[in-house]
């Protein structure tokens, strides 16, 4: 059914004629008639009862008007749904659990009058690259190598700074440490299992440990995180690593203990990915959100991969 037609056809029927039609629709009334005369001949019905004084619905008219606004409504939301600047900012928080997400939420909070569409896309960093270039998401998070090659449109800046902390439960060894090095981790089983063979995180991570000299151990099954913490929780041996936003919950018997990592403290470096053209108002709020929110601190030692360091 053509939208045009019904366009024309509600506006007829709100004004009474179709030169009045024509003009709200910056038509001429010949092409408003042309319209009106092609709804009807798919309809197989008669709309309209030409009249001296004007244009007056037929009963079949008076059935399909409320019909036809609704075509109007639903075309309106459907085209809002999918075009940047009308629908909701959408933006890849990569998981549900992690920093990202929080942050989201955070700045929905503080404006709460912007529309989100958060999602998660599954996907690595090329993957999300792709998925902007193309407009299916406005924005992601990724940590990005700066040599890394990207198409002109698409635009990076590091945004997010999260510091790692060691997740071990009552009975572990390092249970009642107020913090840890990293030195500190050789020796100990820092168990995660599904970690990616490939990519970004793999590589952090791959780096990560060698650097500091100690051992992930990624094999077993793969449940869900609540399976893990509660291995953890039952374990003197067992140990992982989570983002310091990372948002986990546990039953209070498992007594889990969240140790910061230090001197220097492990850093994943996440960026926002964007395309630079992308007209979306709100894009610009998040952007100057997240500005707002990293924090720097002189005189901590950090540790950064070294496709990382000349932005730090």
């Amino acid at each position: 059914m053509d939208l045009d037609a019904v366009r024309t056809f509600v506006a007829a029927a709100d004004a009474g004629q179709f030169q009045e039609a024509a003009a709200v629709l910056s038509i001429t009334q010949q092409a408003a008639s042309k319209r009106i005369a092609t709804l009807e001949k798919y309809l197989d019905v008669r709309l309209f009862t030409r009249t001296a004084r004007g244009a007056q619905l037929t009963i079949d008219g008076q059935a399909f008007l409320p019909h036809a606004r609704e075509l109007l409504r639903v075309a309106e939301r459907a085209d809002a749904s999918v075009r940047p600047g009308r629908r909701a900012l959408r933006v890849d928080v990569v998981a549900r659990r992690v920093v990202t997400a929080a942050l989201l939420q955070d700045f929905h909070h503080t404006h709460p009058e912007i529309e989100l569409d958060i999602v998660t896309l599954d996907a690595d960093v090329d993957a999300a690259i792709a998925a902007v270039e193309a407009g299916t998401i406005d924005a992601t998070f990724h940590a990005v190598p700066p040599r890394r090659h990207q198409p002109k449109a698409v635009k990076t800046a590091r945004a997010i700074d999260e510091p790692h902390q060691l997740l071990v439960g009552p009975r572990h060894p390092l249970a009642d440490a107020r913090d840890v090095t990293p030195a500190q981790l050789a020796g100990h089983r820092i168990w995660m299992p599904g970690l990616p063979v490939r990519g970004e995180v793999a590589a952090y991570y791959a780096e990560f440990a060698t650097t500091f000299g100690f051992t992930i151990d990624v094999l077993g099954p793969v449940f869900a995180k609540e399976a893990l913490l509660d291995e953890i929780a039952d374990s003197s041996d067992l140990a992982t690593l989570v983002g310091e936003g990372s948002r986990y919950l546990w039953p209070d018997r498992y007594d889990l203990r969240r140790i910061p990592v230090r001197n220097p403290t492990p850093i994943y470096p996440m960026s926002l990915i964007w395309r630079d053209d992308n007209p979306h108002p709100a894009l610009v709020e998040l952007r100057a959100y997240l500005d707002s929110r990293r924090v720097d601190t002189p005189g901590v030692e950090v540790w950064v991969p070294q496709w990382e360091q000349r932005s730090t």
